[in-house]
Parts: C-alpha cells; sequence; structure tokens
C-alpha cells in the first residue's frame, strides 16, 4: 500500500507493568519508523506511576477514570485530570501520577519523538527496553 498504513490494535505489543496495569503501542516502533509514538495505558484503581520525565513533549489524554498528576515545574504543582482532560509535559519537565482509587482508569500518550525515552528518578527498575519493572512483593507467612 501507498500513502498510508493501518495498524490493528490486536497485532500491536502489549507491556505489562504487573498485575494492576497494562499499555498497548498503536503508533510507534522500536526502529524509530514514525514520527510519535502513541500508546493506551490501562490501569487498575489506585495505580502509582513513578516520578520521571523525557526529553520530548508527552501528551497524556485520559480516556476513562481520572488520576492526580504531581508534576515538577516552578515548584510541585497537583492536577487531578478526568475523562477527556489532557496535560501538556514540555521536555524534561518530572511528573508522576495516582489513578483513582475507585475505578479503572485508561489514558493515552502522544509522545513527540520517534524514540521512547524514559529517564526515572534512582530507585527504579527497568527491562531492556526502558519499560518499568514491578517487583513482586512476598508477603511473610503466605508462602
Amino acid at each position: 500500500m501507498s500513502g498510508f498504513r493501518v495498524t490493528r490494535a490486536k497485532d500491536n505489543e502489549v507491556v505489562n507493568y504487573g498485575p494492576k496495569s497494562d499499555l498497548r503501542v498503536l503508533v510507534g516502533d522500536d526502529n524509530g519508523g514514525t514520527s510519535i509514538r502513541v500508546a493506551v495505558q490501562r490501569c487498575e484503581p489506585g495505580y502509582d506511576v513513578p516520578v520521571h520525565s523525557h526529553p520530548y513533549v508527552e501528551y497524556l489524554i485520559v480516556l476513562e477514570g481520572s488520576a492526580r498528576f504531581r508534576i515538577e515545574a516552578n515548584g510541585i504543582q497537583t492536577v487531578e485530570l478526568h475523562q477527556g482532560d489532557t496535560v501538556e509535559l514540555r521536555p524534561e519537565v518530572w511528573h508522576a501520577f495516582t489513578t483513582s482509587p475507585n475505578e479503572v482508569t485508561r489514558l493515552m500518550g502522544i509522545h513527540l519523538s520517534s524514540e521512547r525515552v524514559v529517564n526515572y528518578k534512582p530507585g527504579v527498575k527497568t527491562d531492556a527496553k526502558g519499560f518499568r519493572i514491578e517487583e513482586e512483593v512476598t508477603v511473610l507467612g503466605t508462602e
């Protein structure tokens, strides 16, 4: 096909962030084959994303549910976003979010870059592709 490309959601990679969240890449690949990257993240109630930044602009759009964002720009700002709300994050702005404790939240992330780059503050573990790894916690007495 010339002039357009169709991507089927069922054919795209799903990245698992542990039992409380997963992310489906809609636009973009590991080869930098597109000028942007777009993904939808599904989060169980109370999911917490650690503080991180990107070297490019990122847009986050709440498709369902809500999330409380902590943004480090001119101090620490806290912003509650609900369905249909969007936040634009400038390059290198540290940010984190926690989803609603009462409902599933779905967000669309648009990265204005052909390559996914995430800078976490110290202490966050990632896989070879830079996706965060949630460590399993063993509760004593439950083995």
